[in-house]
């Protein structure tokens, strides 16, 4: 169980059902809130007792009555932890206590801010701020608001909620939303009413609706308030915006938005389209909608991929094979993370695909046949049957024999798929992402074009050649600022920060840039590819530096879990289970993180001279000498292979 932590509001704490956990009395609370103001920071025992008995003298028993304190916090906050266990979240540390935890509401709002910051796109920003502003329950740490050590805490989370308020009222201008930027304007102003950013705002928003009258009468009202309650005047900026608005000044007219065109355009032609064809051809067209969706951006592609489901159900249920082919191929969105997001959704379709085959038989065109084998060879990801690989390369065949160039960069993208079954082959992988670019500049296709170049920064940070993995870096965004493909910000967030690394900057700010991609990557919409990415990356590089062993609390490992336990067994000076786990893992799954994962058995079978393991591991990098591990997936390295060779190599 993972305790998350309330701040904003009354000081709570929840388990991973949102069930309450029980805090206990004013002074538990207290404690809860002044190591949580200390952002991980150890605070000692002198500066808890002066802090909670700040009002009074401490009793003669305080510390004492301290230790009782977190004894009952870390009872509530760990109700799972076994007895004799150390507690991962409030810890005892040199002089006193820290409590290691990110589950923090006002974290995850600062999270949110700053997200709402970097995004240029208003209607991104907007359901961003929203989100953050939900977690707002009350004043920050209503309970302590009468103590001193919490008032410097409490302003900064305040400023930063109205900075919120008012920057998620610009970006409801911005998309049109014109009234309710009004009405949010209007309740902050009157709890707010030397907020100069505000009026400014609010004059604005009734300027766009027609209302200049009340406009100018907001700004003299804001003029009156100001010199009535803090004696001053109006800023430059409001006493501008009254002579524009006195002008009807041009720039104040609210952006023409072609967006309002496009939009009637959609629902018009939605209109008569509804009326027009029947349930085949819609179901095609539909086919073309979710292939579009898939690209927009993370709701779009989980919402894709799930419609995506019940069209080939649609098409099976009217008995026609040569229609559930089409709509099984029409999904041809560039895939370039080779563990899927859904297994059982992926299963569902290559049993689709695989009984749609049977059915067409011998003589199905060869392009229908080219992307229904690229389909399997897609949504079986990750697995080590035979049966994808084979499908990749007949779809490839058939795909170069019809001289269509589409089809085959879809094929490209199923055979890149299949090329994990073992280690060493980021050169192989590097030729096919250089042929989708060919490929797609030719076909005109921004989507695989922007996979071959996505692979193209893999293969260069594979073998450490930074030059070449910056030049498809640079192309990729390039595409993606042209084409609106938000999702590519992802991947190149995290080969910043992997570049960092591999340009030898200092660690800990590799750390944070490793953390801030790990942020984007959470609002992505693939959970294939965050599940346990964060603390992975992190542990990677301090094994690349050989830095002492550190985990978060509450770290969840996902699909990493089986490779990454000897380490951490060692961590917690569990020798013999690391043995064990050693003895009997299972090979790493085929994927972009498989080097990574045998690199991490090859450091504890290094730490405890475990021979069998090392013969395993060292079979499975040798094909990768020269490369680095990790990096094959363009997101971090744990280092060079050939140098965890030669150590595995002097053991042997």
């Amino acid at each position: 169980m993972t305790a998350r932590l309330g701040v904003l509001g009354s000081i709570r704490a929840w388990d991973d059902h949102g069930h309450d956990l029980p805090l206990k009395g004013p002074r538990h609370r207290q404690l809860l809130a002044r190591l949580t103001i200390a952002h991980g920071r150890v605070v000692p025992v002198n500066v808890l007792v002066e802090d909670l008995w700040e009002d009074q003298d401490p009793p003669t028993n305080a510390i004492g009555a301290l230790r009782t304190f977190v004894a009952a916090l870390r009872r509530a906050l760990e109700p799972d932890r076994t007895p004799r266990t150390p507690p991962t979240l409030l810890i005892t540390q040199g002089p006193g206590y820290a409590l290691r935890t990110r589950a923090v509401d006002a974290r995850t709002f600062e999270s949110d801010l700053t997200h709402a910051r970097s995004t240029t796109d208003p209607h991104q920003t907007a359901h961003t701020l929203e989100r953050a502003l939900e977690l707002w329950r009350g004043p920050a740490y209503t309970d302590v608001a009468h103590t001193t050590w919490a008032r410097a805490e409490r302003a900064r989370l305040s400023q930063l909620r109205l900075h919120a308020v008012e920057t998620l009222a610009q970006a409801h201008l911005d998309t049109g939303h014109t009234a309710r930027a009004i009405a949010d304007l209007d309740a902050h102003l009157a709890e707010h009413p030397w907020r100069e950013q505000a009026w400014q705002l609010l004059a604005t928003a009734l300027y766009h609706t027609g209302r200049q009258g009340e406009a100018l009468q907001v700004l003299r009202r804001a003029r009156t308030l100001l010199a009535h309650d803090l004696g001053l005047d109006p800023g430059r900026a409001l006493r501008r915006l009254e002579h524009d608005i006195l002008q009807q000044a041009d720039h104040l007219d609210p952006p023409e938005r072609p967006t309002d065109v496009v939009d009637e355009l959609w629902h018009s032609t939605a209109r008569a389209y509804r009326a027009a064809p029947g349930p085949r051809a819609r179901l095609e067209s539909t086919m073309g909608l979710l292939r579009s969706l898939a690209l927009t951006g993370p709701q779009g592609l989980v919402g894709a991929r799930q419609r995506r489901v019940r069209a080939i159900d649609a098409a099976r249920e009217l008995g026609d094979p040569e229609l559930t082919a089409r709509v099984i191929g029409a999904f041809d969105v560039p895939a370039n993370w080779t563990r899927s997001d859904d297994f059982d959704q992926a299963a569902h379709v290559v049993t689709a695909a695989e009984d749609t085959l049977s059915d067409l038989g011998p003589n199905a065109h060869p392009i229908t046949r080219s992307r229904l084998l690229t389909t399997i060879a897609l949504e079986s990801r990750g697995t080590r049957s035979p049966r994808p690989r084979q499908a990749a390369s007949e779809a490839e065949d058939l795909a170069r024999e019809s001289g269509d160039p589409a089809p085959l960069a879809f094929a490209l993208n199923g055979r890149w798929m299949q090329t994990f079954h073992r280690t060493g082959l980021t050169t192989e992988r590097g030729r096919i992402g250089d042929e989708l670019v060919r490929v797609s500049t030719r076909q005109g296709s921004e989507s695989f074009e922007i996979l071959g170049h996505l692979i193209g920064i893999q293969t260069g940070a594979a073998l450490a050649d930074v030059e070449r993995a910056d030049h498809h870096a640079e192309a990729v965004e390039g595409l993606a600022r042209r084409h609106e493909r938000p999702l590519v910000e992802v991947f190149t967030s995290w080969y910043r920060a992997l570049r960092m690394d591999l340009r030898g900057q200092d660690p800990e700010q590799v750390a944070h840039a490793y953390r801030e991609a790990a942020e984007r990557t959470a609002t992505a919409g693939m959970p294939g590819l965050e599940r346990g990415l964060r603390p992975l990356a992190l542990a990677c590089l301090r094994l690349r530096h050989d830095l002492p062993w550190q985990e978060e609390p509450g770290t969840e490992w996902g699909p990493h879990t089986p490779w990454v336990l000897p380490l951490r067994l060692l961590a917690q000076d569990r020798a013999q289970e690391a043995a064990r786990a050693l003895d009997g893992f299972t090979d790493p799954d085929p994927g972009l993180l498989m080097e990574a994962h045998w690199a991490l058995i090859a450091h504890a079978a290094l730490a405890l001279g475990h021979r069998p393991a090392l013969r395993r591991a060292h079979a499975a990098l040798t094909p990768a000498r020269g490369e680095q591990a990790g990096a094959q997936s363009g997101l971090f390295a744990v280092g060079p292979v050939t140098d965890l060779l030669e150590r595995v190599e002097g053991i042997l």
